[in-house]
């Protein structure tokens, strides 16, 4: 057997390759929308790719499966629930798919989606015990699929998670201890709240310590994992819908262009959002008025999901040489409205002088400063939920950054505002979006909560 698990950071996303070596027929699991990777290893390895499967409709990404099926003729394959604009074929509970001696067995384990599946992996069909179970994002490592995500459209999260209950305390646990568990997504995926940054365990390892597989009652379980859940970003349902549909194949050939200043000032004019992808330091220092900044380095797609529309057309400013890399990132999840970029974006800025303006930055120190004063600035925290409860700056305001875009009416506009996270990276975004939406005094919080946190500690 061949077994390959492909692990996207940026996304906390996995997805497989698994075929039989003496056969060379080989099956794609949760495949990404840019599929050379997985072409070329099959290339090098002589094999055929018969089939991809999804183990539910993913609300995180835009899954590859078209395109798999574009490129090798492969069949489409999901849970036999599952409604879609293209051809599939429908899967059902015990179902198996040889692949020579090496046999995929179809497992029903509905709860985050109604129509999710798991793959039971066998090096051999008369194996006693399975190789591995793909479990999608029914069960995670340390964590169960969320069953409140709008990727489940129709049917309510107290639904979801008693079939959840089902398929994880009696399927899922009912499979020996040995048996290897392969999920689709990891730590920092909002798919679910307390994912481990292991990229696979054992049954019997969840059994032992996953919260959700300890034995309980249907209504505690239901309790329990519908409870803490991190906002869910916007682009969820977009997705979710997408990839139900018959939608435009990814070309990795159709790269945005880059354009001169005149051409990106004039698209800018024009309604184009400006994201800039630069450090947040970088992006302080001077940018293009009105532009929202969604650093690169960290969960880029995500966060860009989170505070931009599908409908928006984008123009991009990135680190030299990464323009590509971001047209990428940003199509993973749909948004595929790139309009070009800016290949110096130094020299440009230049050009754009009249256009160009800083960001304000306070440490913790100037902040408690700024709250012994009569008028104190509005202190907006934008971390999660269950980040909040284990501490706050008193008196702040919550609104998560994936709920920022449709609250902005609840941020007071008479104080200045200062943005918080938990280190800096979506203070940046929020306060960067604050200011393109026509607050001006807005700056964020170097260092986030634990800077805060730091220097409270300090004068103890």
């Amino acid at each position: 057997m061949l077994f390959t698990q492909y692990y996207l950071d940026c996304l906390s996303q996995a997805s497989y390759l698994i075929a039989d070596e003496s056969t060379k027929r080989a099956v794609l699991v949760d495949p990404r929308r840019d599929i050379e990777e997985y072409l070329a290893d099959a290339r090098a390895r002589g094999l055929t790719i018969d089939g991809v499967i999804n183990t539910h409709f993913h609300a995180d990404f835009l899954a590859g499966h078209l395109e798999v099926a574009a490129a090798t003729g492969a069949w489409i394959g999901y849970g036999h629930r599952a409604e879609t604009e293209y051809p599939i074929r429908k899967l059902r509970d015990g179902e198996r798919i040889s692949l020579g001696e090496v046999t995929l067995e179809i497992m029903e384990t509905p709860g985050h989606t109604p129509e999710s599946i798991s793959i039971l992996v066998h090096e051999r069909a008369d194996a006693p015990v399975p190789y591995g179970v793909l479990t999608g994002d029914a069960l995670f490592i340390g964590d169960v699929g969320r069953p409140d995500l709008l990727a489940s459209l129709g049917v309510t999260a107290d639904e979801l998670g008693r079939m959840l209950y089902d398929s994880v305390q009696r399927k899922l646990m009912g499979l020996p201890d040995e048996v290897r568990v392969f999920p689709a997504h990891g730590a920092g995926s909002a798919c679910g709240k307390n994912l481990s940054t292991e990229r696979q365990s054992t049954i019997g390892e969840q059994r032992r310590t996953n919260y959700a597989c300890a034995p309980m009652s249907e209504e505690q379980f239901v309790a329990l994992v519908t409870g803490g859940q991190p906002a869910a970003p916007g682009y969820f349902a977009f997705d979710a819908v997408l990839n139900r549909k018959a939608r435009e194949l990814f070309d990795p050939h159709r790269a945005a262009r880059p354009l001169t200043a005149a051409e990106f000032a004039q698209a800018h004019a024009e309604g184009a959002v400006v994201v800039d992808t630069r450090d947040p330091q970088e992006f302080a220092t001077g940018h293009l008025r009105g532009a929202i900044n969604i650093p690169a380095d960290g969960r880029f797609a995500e966060t860009a999901g989170s505070v931009l529309s599908p409908e928006h057309r984008v123009l991009v400013v990135a680190p030299q040489d990464r323009e590509e890399e971001i047209v990428v990132r940003l199509a993973r999840i749909g948004f595929d409205q790139v309009l070009g970029y800016l290949r110096e974006p130094e020299a440009a800025f230049l050009e754009m002088i009249a256009e160009m303006t800083r960001a304000s930055r306070v440490t913790a120190t100037e902040l408690r400063e700024a709250q012994e004063r009569p008028e104190p600035p509005v202190v907006l925290d934008v971390r999660n939920a269950g980040e909040r409860e284990q501490g706050a700056v008193e008196g702040s305001l919550h609104i998560p950054l994936a709920e920022l875009t449709r609250r902005l009416d609840e941020v007071p506009t008479e104080r200045p505002i200062v943005v918080h996270c938990a280190g800096g990276y979506r203070s940046s975004v929020a306060a960067s979006l604050l200011r393109s939406a026509g607050r001006v005094d807005v700056s964020d919080l170097l260092g986030g909560y634990a800077a805060w946190q730091s220097l409270h500690a300090a004068a103890r």
